[in-house]
């Protein structure tokens, strides 16, 4: 049995499943797993090992201490 010919056997019997096991739709389920099974083999796959990048951490900005202003002589 081919790696395809498992892939819709699996498809089939999922959908089988959540269909709740009905009894009668055997040929319905096939056609729809392998109509998924083609779908999956033409969509390119995404490599397994790639991540998404972090956010680097944003650095804490230390306050800084303000030194305190003389107060302003009025105008005269």
């Amino acid at each position: 049995m081919s790696t395809e010919d498992k892939r819709v056997r699996e498809f089939a019997y999922q959908i089988w499943e959540s269909e709740g096991k009905p009894e009668g739709q055997e040929a319905r389920h096939w056609e729809m797993a392998r109509k998924l099974a083609e779908a999956e083999a033409l969509t390119p796959s995404k490599p397994k090992t790639a991540t998404k990048a972090k956010p680097k951490p944003v650095a804490e900005k230390t306050a800084v201490a303000k030194k305190p202003r003389a107060p302003r002589k009025p105008a005269g």
